[in-house]
């Protein structure tokens, strides 16, 4: 059976994908905004990885030895998108898939609530509370993103 139908990728999977990632990144104009690559340090990234990384000017950075709480940070965000999107729609092709990210990339860092952050979001600081004679007159407005999969409220002005 193919490689492609593991579901554990391995050395002889990641190679290839690692150089159409380059190839992706390079059709859309991005690859020289990208300088690092981080990776652990799973016996799945062999040293040809770094080789393909460097040539492209982007250096591998390795999470640290024995702390698997670097890696959980990355695997949390995964959970989350495939929970809140993934999950709950359809993705046509990579174009889609592409803005689909990009839209819940933007909710997730502007607009959701993180427990961790007291309710606030990564790139949106906690707003005043309201005070009684705001909440007589309170209007809020809901925005749908991504064909009503995400909701986003926010006070009228």
């Amino acid at each position: 059976m193919d490689s492609r139908h593991h579901r554990t990728p391995t050395h002889a999977w990641v190679t290839p994908v690692i150089r159409n990632l380059l190839m992706d990144l390079e059709d859309a104009g991005h690859l020289a905004r990208i300088r690092f690559f981080i990776r652990d340090r799973d016996a799945k990234y062999p040293a040809l990885i770094d080789e393909i990384l460097g040539s492209a000017g982007i250096a591998a950075v390795l999470t640290g030895d024995r702390m698997p709480r670097m890696n959980s940070i990355t695997e949390r965000w995964v959970t989350t998108f495939r929970a809140e999107l993934l999950d709950r729609m359809l993705i046509w092709n990579q174009t889609h898939l592409r803005h689909a990210l990009r839209e819940y990339e933007r909710h997730y860092n502007e607009h959701r609530t993180h427990r961790s952050l007291a309710a606030a979001a990564p790139l949106r600081t906690l707003p005043q509370p309201l005070k009684p004679s705001q909440i007589e007159r309170l209007t809020v407005d809901r925005e749908d993103r991504l064909g009503g999969v995400i909701h986003e409220y926010h006070h009228a002005a």
